[in-house]
């Protein structure tokens, strides 16, 4: 059985998304620390979706999010608009000159190497992104009168303030009630949480969002911290068994949360931070469809590569509505983006299907 999803031509948008857009500054192979330059990226969990989805697939996107009316803003604006996302929905705060009452969200990105990992350092407090607020969009005139066939969101955005978490479920609420597919990644970050409840509250607001959510993204260790489901056995350095978890844990929650129509989740083993063992596996309609393996496959960035997954995985709905398409678009994508910069993917339809029918790395002249 398919998804139900709205008549394209009937809707502005192919897919919006709602979430915080950071200018990813990035110190190349070098370390944070001790950088004397940065390269400039725009990036955001839920954004990244967005843009994939029409740098890569040529669909309609659009982005909600919030920035302050400066350089710093009109910088990750410009991204924005080189990405193809329509940015008509960008809230504009004003510069109080200082970023004492709101700022843009920075975030400094090491892609990490062999046996030194990635890391990560968000500067995102107080930002523009964070005030957003229910009311702050009319979301009947969005999903209804212009029309989007899919929305995505996620556990990060959520995270950033009450405000965020309450907006998030108002905007769910107004996509099921057009008839949008809403798609969510918990992507759980600890840090996120720990000045506002920690995982107590990472449960409460993840778990009433669940309620409203046709497609949800995320590996087991995101749905015992964000939902509350326990899977005992489980090992993370073996993929073997991160599959099992995985089945039995969306065998457990679908029967909490019946309105989960799609399940997935990649699955990543870290042999190095510079390779891994990479595949995805998706549950639909009672099945699990599990997508090729690309075994020891060479990171160069694997900051967003869930995100061009969680694209891929749109996609392959969006255009085919089904599920095993959907993985095989999910995993190669998302291999895809890692072999390059930035949080977004700079890949496209060919090279994504290419991959999928187990095409080489031999160079093309």
């Amino acid at each position: 059985m398919s998804l139900t999803l709205r008549d394209p031509s009937t809707c502005h948008y192919d897919q919006i998304s709602l979430g915080e857009v950071m200018l990813r500054l990035d110190p190349g192979e070098g370390r944070i620390r001790t950088a004397r330059q940065f390269t400039a990226w725009e990036g955001g969990g839920e954004y990244n979706t967005s843009r994939g989805l029409r740098k890569c697939f040529g669909l309609r996107t659009a982005v909600c999010t919030a920035l302050v009316d400066n350089e710093i803003g009109h910088l990750i604006e410009d991204f924005i608009m080189q990405g193809g996302v329509d940015t008509e929905f960008i809230k504009w705060s004003e510069d109080d000159g200082i970023g004492r009452t709101v700022r843009n969200g920075l975030n400094f990105t090491e892609r990490g190497y062999g046996i030194r990992g990635a890391v990560g350092n968000p500067d995102r407090g107080n930002t523009a992104a964070s005030q957003l607020k229910p009311g702050d969009y009319d979301w009947d005139h969005i999903f209804g009168k212009l029309g989007a066939r899919w929305f995505h969101t996620g556990g990060i955005f959520a995270a950033l303030s009450e405000s965020t978490a309450q907006i998030t479920i108002e905007a769910v609420k107004a996509a099921k009630k057009h008839g949008t597919i809403v798609s969510y990644d918990l992507n759980y970050r600890p840090s996120l949480w720990k000045s506002i409840g920690g995982q107590a509250k990472a449960r409460e607001v993840n778990r009433e969002i669940a309620k409203h959510v046709d497609v949800m993204i995320g590996n087991e260790e995101d749905f015992t911290a964000s939902l509350g489901f326990e899977v005992e056995g489980v090992d993370h350095d073996l993929s073997t068994i991160e599959t099992d978890a995985f089945k039995r844990m969306i065998e457990t929650a679908v029967k909490e949360y019946p309105n989960f129509k799609v399940a997935a989740t990649t699955l990543r083993r870290v042999i190095t931070a510079s390779r891994n063992d990479w595949s995805a596996i998706c549950w639909h309609d009672g099945k699990f469809h599990e997508s090729r393996k690309y075994p020891e496959l060479d990171i160069l960035d694997r900051v967003g590569g869930g995100d061009s997954f969680a694209s891929g995985i749109s996609f392959g709905f969006l255009e085919k509505n089904d599920p095993q398409a959907a993985v095989d678009y999910g995993a190669a994508h998302g291999a895809l983006a890692s072999t390059t910069p930035g949080d977004t993917s700079m890949a496209t339809r060919k090279e994504v299907e290419k991959l999928m029918k187990g095409g080489s790395a031999r160079v093309v002249r």
